[in-house]
Parts: C-alpha cells; sequence; structure tokens
C-alpha cells in the first residue's frame, strides 16, 4: 500500500537572489501542489497594500493660494510642481520619525531636481525625479508636510484641519513598485509534483525588497491571529532562516557539552546518542530503555539537560523538529 499522509510537506528552502539594489527575487520551496499559490497570492496583496512607506501630505508655497495658481518666474504652474512633487520619493531620516514639516528656499536661474531636497531630516531616493524650473529673476519657497503611511490616502483623509495656506495632497505612500509571483515545478524524491515559489519585488528604494518581504509577513500573522485568540501563537519565522534559531544552534550541540560523567556519556555514546537535540526528541520512557542507563545516570542526564535550557520529551517548534532531524540524519548519513 503507498504511503498515506496525514500532514502536507513543510518546505524547508529560502533563498534571496539580489537582482538590483531595489529588486530581488525571493524563494521558497517543496510546496505540496496548490500550496504555493494559497500563501503567494495574499502575501502579494499585502506586499501592495501594506508596506510602509513615505509621501509629502501637504504643501505650501509662498504667492500661491491653491493648486492651480502660478508662481511668477517659475515653468511650471502649481498643478504640475505638485504632479512632480508626487514622483520624488521621500526617506524620512531619524528613528522613530514618523511626520516632518521641512522648508525650502530656491533662488533662478536654475532647475530643481530630487536631490536638492535633500538634507538633514530627509532623503530623497528619487535623486534625479524633477520638480521645476526657475528663471534668473524668480525665487520659490516652499514648505512640505512628509508623513509615515500605508496604501493610498485621498487628500480630504489626510488632515482634519490645516495650518492657513497649506494645501492638502494625496499621498501614495506604498514603496513597492511591483510585486509578482510565477509557480514552479520542483523534484523531490522522484516526485516532479511539488512547487516552488518565486516572487519578484521592486521597490522604490524607501525599502529594501527583503524588508518589504519581511513586513508582509508580520501584517498576515498579526492578521491570522485573531483566528488563534484562545492559544498562544507561535512567533512566526520570517525571513531568518531557522538554522539560524539560538535554540537550533545549541541542540546541534555535542552531548560532550552537558559535562557527563563517564558512565552517563558512554551510555548515550554507546547507542549513537550524539547531539543535545536526540535526548530532547526522546520521551522520559525511550531514555530510561537507552541500553546499560541506570536510575542514578539517567537523573543526572535529565539534569543536565535542563541545566541547558530544555528537556527530554521538550515540545519544540514544528520547523526546529524538521529542521534538527535533518541534522541529525546528514550526522548519521
Amino acid at each position: 500500500m503507498k504511503k498515506i499522509k496525514t500532514t502536507p510537506l513543510a518546505p524547508q528552502e529560502f533563498e534571496v537572489e539580489q537582482i538590483g539594489e531595489n529588486e530581488a527575487n525571493i524563494m521558497a520551496y517543496p510546496f505540496e501542489t496548490g500550496y504555493a499559490i494559497s500563501l503567494a497570492h495574499p502575501l502579494r496583496r499585502f506586499l501592495l497594500s501594506s508596506s510602509v512607506g513615505y509621501a509629502p501630505i501637504a504643501i505650501k508655497i509662498e504667492g500661491a493660494k491653491h493648486e492651480f495658481d502660478s508662481v511668477r518666474g517659475m515653468l511650471e504652474d502649481i498643478s504640475d510642481f505638485i504632479l512632480n512633487l508626487k514622483e520624488i520619493r521621500f526617506k524620512l531620516l531619524g528613528e522613530d520619525v514618523t511626520e516632518a514639516q521641512i522648508n525650502y528656499s530656491f533662488a533662478g536661474p536654475c532647475t530643481i531636481k530630487g536631490s536638492d531636497l535633500s538634507n538633514d531630516q530627509v532623503e530623497i531616493v528619487t535623486p534625479e525625479a524633477p520638480l521645476a524650473t526657475l528663471n534668473e529673476d524668480s525665487t520659490l519657497n516652499f514648505t512640505i508636510k512628509i508623513a509615515q503611511g500605508i496604501g493610498y490616502v485621498a487628500s480630504e483623509d489626510t488632515y482634519d484641519e490645516l495650518e492657513d495656506g497649506f494645501i492638502a495632497l494625496d499621498a501614495y505612500f506604498t514603496p513597492v513598485r511591483s510585486a509578482t509571483y510565477k509557480i514552479e515545478n520542483v523534484l523531490v524524491e522522484d516526485n516532479p509534483n511539488f512547487e516552488r515559489v518565486v516572487m519578484n519585488i521592486r521597490t522604490d528604494g524607501q525599502i529594501s525588497p527583503i524588508d518589504a518581504f519581511r513586513n508582509s509577513l508580520e501584517v498576515m500573522y498579526a492578521q491570522l491571529a485573531v483566528f488563534n485568540s484562545e492559544i498562544s501563537i507561535k512567533a512566526p519565522v520570517t525571513i531568518e532562516r531557522v538554522e539560524e534559531s539560538p535554540d537550533l544552534k545549541k541542540l546541534t550541540t555535542n552531548i560532550d557539552s552537558l559535562g557527563l560523567s563517564a558512565r552517563s556519556f558512554n551510555c548515550l555514546d554507546r547507542s549513537n546518542i550524539k547531539l543535545i537535540g536526540e535526548i530532547t526528541l526522546m520521551s522520559t520512557n525511550d531514555l530510561k530503555n537507552v541500553k546499560n542507563l541506570g536510575k542514578k545516570s539517567y537523573d543526572e542526564i535529565v539534569d543536565k539537560v535542563q541545566e541547558y535550557g530544555f528537556a527530554v520529551g521538550a515540545d519544540l517548534a514544528d520547523d526546529v523538529v524538521t529542521a534538527l532531524k535533518k541534522k541529525i540524519e546528514a550526522l548519521q548519513a
């Protein structure tokens, strides 16, 4: 009879291919048939709708009363100036800074572009984007309010009440320019019906693709947490590989590190138990049944494992157990 599964295969491989400074491919596999798209599609939605970015939400231009006005000596009228401003992508500097008001002053003749707006409060990630052109007898003074947010916010929703002279702006915060995915078949133990998801993420430079992906995972887990309201939800593993977790590193340490007596160590060693994690995967009965292991040695091993931060028959996270078993299999091969 063929082997019947009771749980789907959990993917273990995760790779990042950096294509450019603001573009990357993120790959995970192997998934059971249909599982890859079930995860990739909502992640794409979260990437496009929930990534945090920065945008101008209001502007005050000296000499201009509304967005259909003009400034003497500036080639662009105010509506074109605002359209150009929205194409410039800002990044506020300083830890936990979510909003800033920045003053600018320019005298012609000059062509103003994104890089001219950089200062100690804000970084411009689109330095070549054009803003305005001034003739030789023109001056341009303006103040921009920049905020942090997600998605798109219409101008009427950015402020309840604005100071005199400010024009509210529609704000497009999303730093993810595109998020696409494709599903490929991969071979697992001669079975070609497993899948790999390859997600391509391109940002505008306010955030890296890998950070955007990490944030979308955090949002996704936070949304799903409501369904686990009565039980504790395990912390999600995001970009960091399971192999890098402190628990796994300790569990894959040789039993030498426990400082056991020679009798206890030899009993484990003769039973081909080499790693501390192998002991934690055993039940108390399994450990008691190790050949020639007496009660004194059993108690010593239990105490030493507890001192190390674990327990015999410990309830470990599923992903840690899977990764630990792979390490043990590789050691025994």
